[in-house]
């Protein structure tokens, strides 16, 4: 008995460095997989059943080298030889096989632990040795528990090293017990298990965790490199947003193009439409001119297309210019509405330099502008609505003007004939006016104000007498600009609805003047007043009422809002006996009434 126990205590020494060696090679295997691109994606996208498949074969792969590099246990004494294609009826193996078979399983679920078990465990069963169907078993039993343990913890958490290492040295203490249960002759059973057990279970437990490490890095990595592009992708976007508002054009492609040069690892950036370069900025901008035909045969290729299109070599690339020091680039569609309006092109003067880092950060911009550009466009034909709608709201006032000041004038041709050619004169030049107004967003306050004047020289003379015009303006504010037929209608309903029934003369007080940044332009009459509940819905809409629909107040609201954006409001104070006041408020800077998008505004003029 003490001679076997010698014998055991010295097998025990010769099997721990070796088996610290098996578990070495296969940790080192997985450190020079994790820089090669394929691993990466095995590890990331294990639930594709393409990558399923290829994880079975490599640790199935993984299982087969360490049945074949497995430790042979005789009688007591360890045989020599480190490739085993074969095993001595009376002999066992010991192995790292549970390592491979638990972390296939691990991490891609039951159907890749099985199928791992299924060819670590059948290979171990044709090697032989009297616990080959124990092995076989235990094999295809732990590839299918650590399957369900890890697709369980995947489920709210990543597996961790730490959670990987005490489930593969529970499955190896699992072969343990497979192997006393059915291994015959049981005495040999027991005492191979008392030599190999506790190593076999420590020292793959030793491998998983250093594997998983592994893997976990991969994971950090990835999500930081996703991190960070992420985070450049968003910083680009947000610095080249104002420009793509703008479409493509020379002048805002090129800052784009700018933009990017400064914040990536490209050499030149190039950004084209259907049919020319409309920016390059960076290497060989001698020769790659804006506004020139295209010049590469892969942009050619990727407008036809619509794909991106990877060039590795100056052949690829295929420029006209001998002398081009461009050799790697990629190409990508920017598409609205899914048709190709252009391309974003990335170059580089090194093929190493179009790393897969770079290639998917393009990937990524190209996709963000493509959408960029569509919100542009979504918001130029909003613009357009918005425009197209105050113009049918500045049309719906002439009509009711017309008719009052043909009936004044009808009038007047009977009883006062050159007062009557004098109101014809005015009312021609209001609706000159009219007309000028109709084609512009803006007027200069001045103009306005001769609009009114014109509009009141025909009231006041159907109404002499009835009511007093008061201008208060302050006279630099004459030249800011204003929406067109603003006024009119505020003046126009002090004088229709304010007086009716009055005995006393009216007074309605017009008044410019600047406070708080802000130009008010109050239209106030001391007539009747309204009740409170009126006020609610004026503006705000068109009311149905038998003595006015609200629509005039409801036009200049709407074109308020339209124009400047919520930097402009109309207020409505009143109160029954005591009159009403109209204010419109603008926002002022320093060159006078602020209006978002100033430039597109005035582009319509």
């Amino acid at each position: 008995m003490n001679e076997k126990a010698r014998s055991g205590a010295s097998v025990l020494v010769h099997l721990l460095p070796s088996l610290f060696e098996k578990v070495g090679i296969i940790v080192i295997a997985a450190f020079l997989l994790s820089y090669m691109k394929p691993f990466r994606q095995m590890i990331g996208h294990e639930h594709q059943m393409s990558k399923k498949i290829m994880l079975i074969v490599l640790f199935g792969i993984f299982g087969i080298i360490s049945n074949y590099t497995g430790i042979e246990i005789g009688n007591h004494d360890i045989p020599l030889g480190d490739w085993h294609t074969e095993i001595a009826p009376d002999n066992a193996i010991a192995n790292t096989r549970i390592m491979g078979v638990a972390i296939g399983g691990l991490l891609g679920g039951p159907f890749v632990g099985l199928g791992v078990g299924l060819i670590a465990g059948l290979h171990r069963y044709t090697l032989g040795g009297f616990t080959a169907g124990a092995c076989a078993i235990a094999a295809i039993l732990a590839g299918v528990l650590s399957g369900f343990l890890g697709k369980n913890r995947q489920k709210h958490m990543m597996v961790t090293p730490w959670f990987a290492l005490p489930i593969c040295m529970a499955l190896e203490a699992l072969q343990m017990v497979i192997i006393l249960a059915t291994a015959k002759p049981f005495e040999r059973a027991w005492e191979l298990v008392q030599v190999i057990g506790l190593p076999m279970i420590f020292i793959n437990g030793f491998g998983t965790l250093l594997f998983m490490l592994i893997i976990q890095s991969i994971t950090r990595d990835e999500a930081r490199t996703r991190a960070v592009q992420t985070n450049l992708a968003f910083l680009i976007a947000d610095q080249t947003l104002p420009y793509f508002r703008q479409g493509l054009n020379q002048i805002s492609c090129r800052k784009i193009a700018q933009i990017i040069l400064g914040l990536t690892e490209a050499d030149a950036v190039a950004i084209t439409n259907e049919h020319s370069v409309l920016a390059h900025v960076g290497a060989a901008s001698d020769h790659h001119f804006p506004k020139e035909g295209i010049a590469t045969g892969i942009t050619k290729k990727a407008l036809e297309q619509g794909k991106i299109i990877v060039a590795k070599t100056k052949t690829d690339i295929n420029c006209f210019h001998e002398q081009c020091p461009l050799q790697a680039a990629v190409v990508l569609p920017l598409q609205v509405q899914q048709k190709t309006v252009g391309t974003l092109k990335m170059y580089f003067k090194h093929p190493d330099k179009l790393s897969q880092v770079e290639q998917e950060l393009a990937e990524g911009l190209a996709k963000l502008f493509s959408t960029q550009l569509e919100l542009a466009k979504a918001e130029m034909q909003t613009e357009l609505l918005k425009d197209a709608e105050i113009k049918a709201l500045q049309a719906q006032v002439h009509p009711h003007f017309l008719f009052n000041a043909i009936n004044t004038i009808s009038v007047l041709c009977r009883t006062d004939v050159e007062k009557a050619r004098g109101l014809l004169l005015e009312l021609s030049a209001f609706f000159r006016s009219n007309l000028q107004g109709a084609r512009q967003i803006l007027v200069p306050l001045e103009k306005e104000l001769e609009h009114v004047h014109a509009y009141l020289s025909l009231e006041q003379a159907r109404f002499p007498d009835k009511y007093h015009i008061d201008f208060r303006i302050e006279p630099k504010l004459k030249e800011v600009p204003i929406p067109p037929f603003t006024l009119q209608p505020l003046v126009e309903n002090a004088i229709h609805h304010a007086f009716p029934h009055v005995k006393n003369k009216g007074e309605i007080i017009i008044q410019a003047y600047v406070k708080d940044d802000m130009m008010h332009i109050v239209v106030e009459d001391n007539g009747k007043g309204m009740a409170g509940e009126k006020l609610v819905e004026l503006g705000k809409r068109a009311v149905d009422s038998s003595k006015g629909t609200g629509t005039a107040l409801y036009n200049i609201s709407e074109r308020l809002e339209g124009i400047y954006k919520g930097q402009a409001s109309l207020a409505i104070e009143s109160e029954t006996g005591h009159g009403t006041q109209v204010k419109i408020s603008i926002l002022l800077n320093e060159k006078g009434a602020y209006v978002k998008d100033v430039e597109s505004i005035y582009r319509r003029r």
